[in-house]
Parts: C-alpha cells; structure tokens; sequence
C-alpha cells in the first residue's frame, strides 16, 4: 500500500487481469497468481482485478474477497493494486471496500451501481457514502454505461471531488471522447483519469489523462506498457506505432464477449489452467476460435513470451 498516500503515481498501464477458474467452475487461485507473477515480469505499473473482464457479477463476495488477497500477498506491493470492489448492492460494495483496504490496496474501483439506474444524485449519495466509510483510501470511480445504463455526468465527478478528498479520479469506459474532456474540464485537471476504451488509450494521454486500464494487457502486457512509456518519453511515434499494432490484438479481446477470448487464448498459452467463463458467458466457439487465431497471427510482431507461441 506504498502508493496510498500517493494516488497521482498509479499512472501507466493498469492490468486488469481476468479470473481463472477450474474446468468446472471453481476459482483458481494458483492460475490467478501465475498471470499476476507475468504481469510483473512483463513491465505492467500495475494490476487491478475484479472489473468487467474479471466476471465479479458471477462471483460471491467471499470469492472475490478471495481473490483480492491472493493478488494483494502476490504483488507484495512491488506496483500499485487497483482492485474493483464494487456492486450493485451497497452493503456488498463497503464489505469489498474493507477487505481491499486491510489487504493493502493502493486505491479501489467502485463500479456505477448496475441495472438500477440511479439519477446523478443517487450516484452521489452512492459514493459519497462509500467515501465516508473509508476516509484514508484512494477511490475511483468506475464509469462503464455500456454495462449499467447509467453515466456518471461530469458535473457529478466534479461534485464528488469537491466533497471528498479521497475520490481521486475516474476510469471512463466510454466511447464518447467529448466526455473525457469535459470531466476533465470541470472536475479540474488535477482529476486523475484512466481510459478503459482500448483504442482510447492513447488518445487520453494527450489530454492529460494519467494511464490505462486495457483488457489487451492480459494478451500484450509489454507492447501495451511500452506504449505508456514511449508516450512519456516524448517517442510519439513510437507510441502511436504501437497503438495501431496492438489493434489485432484488441479485436481478439472482444472476438466475442470478453472474457472468453482472452481466456481461451491464456489457456492455450498455459499461463491459465482452463479457459472456463460462467454463466451466462461460454466459451469461445469454434468459428471465435478461428477469429481470434488469425488476429493473433496478425498482431504476433507485439506478443511476447508464452502468448506469442500460441501463434507459432
């Protein structure tokens, strides 16, 4: 918990790795902490767990409880821990929100409250709430309408910091690039933002954003860490020649829901030990499977290690 006290240096490439399971559905801790030891070993600022490519909708509380341990004993606090420890309930969210912070989380992700669709004000009262119970810790709020129907207006963001010291920033899995300009405009652009759009990762950068949150770092953790780096040494080519390169591999992740991609190809990779999804999810089919080949065979200049033999 060593970048706590520090929010603004969670910057760069943010892994969000997905959640193994056995072939039969149970958790898979071992595997867990394999693909966190190659994140590591890959050049990745850091990890986070439990947002959309980590299935937390399909897993019980004390499961991913579970899971933001081991992560937390396995990183050792070497890069920052940005755990997703929110719900669509609110007593699920501050019990996650607990067990991160004893754990040793450098900040957490509180997902928008799915299905509910609460007004602006309900999803200030909603963190607000969340931000009172843990004062000394890091939080960031998660905004994916395209899974909860509901966006986090600007002006919400900006009211929430004002509040609250502790509501450092926001991730923005929105397609919409307006609205990462405008949060930044009037929450102030000290706001710390991460982009959760593949294809937008870059493009944040440029606007001040502090890194990124990409489901391709599970499939390319150096080429997608690298383009962070190239971008902050002031190599923008370098960086922009890494972003189209790394567009195979992003269509690989979304071949079909993510994550089942990502996981069948891990598996194949042998650093998961099954490719499993839970329900309502399923495994990549055949004609996915052969998509998402032949997307990794193009994007093969930046896959490394054992990812890359999948293709060979």
């Amino acid at each position: 918990m060593r970048f706590r006290s520090d929010p603004a240096t969670i910057r760069g490439s943010i892994a969000p790795v997905v959640s193994p399971f056995t072939a039969d559905g149970a958790p898979d801790l071992g595997s867990l902490r394999n693909l966190v030891r190659w994140q590591l070993e890959s050049g990745s600022h850091g990890i986070s767990l439990g947002g959309s490519t980590g299935e937390p909708s399909a897993q019980s509380t004390s499961e991913r409880a579970a899971a933001i341990r081991a992560v937390a004993d396995e990183i050792a606090d070497r890069v920052p821990f940005v755990p997703g420890t929110g719900s669509a309930k609110l007593d699920e969210t501050l019990e996650l929100t607990a067990i991160a912070e004893q754990a040793g989380a450098d900040a957490v992700l509180i997902i928008t409250p799915y299905y509910a669709r609460p007004t602006q004000e309900g999803l200030f009262n909603w963190y607000s709430t969340v931000a009172r119970e843990f004062p000394g810790l890091p939080m960031i709020a998660y905004n994916v309408p395209s899974r909860t129907a509901v966006d986090i207006a600007p002006e919400t963001v900006a009211r929430l910091r004002k509040k609250h010291a502790n509501i450092v920033g926001v991730k923005e899995t929105t397609k919409d690039f307006e609205h990462f300009s405008r949060v930044l405009h009037v929450a102030g652009r000290d706001t710390l933002v991460w982009s959760g759009i593949e294809l937008l990762c870059l493009p944040l950068l440029a606007l001040g954003g502090v890194g990124f949150v990409s489901a391709t770092a599970n499939l390319a953790p150096a080429a997608t860490a690298r383009m962070y780096e190239h971008w902050v040494n002031g190599d923008f080519e370098a960086a922009r020649d890494l972003h189209f390169a790394l567009h195979p591999v992003t269509d690989v992740i979304f071949t079909e829901t993510n994550p089942a991609a990502a996981k069948w190809v891990l598996a194949r990779a042998g650093l998961i030990a099954s490719g499993y999804v839970r329900p309502p999810l399923v495994p990549l089919t055949e004609a996915g499977q052969a998509t998402a080949l032949a997307l990794l065979k193009a994007g093969a200049p930046v896959l490394e290690g054992p990812v890359a033999k999948v293709v060979m």
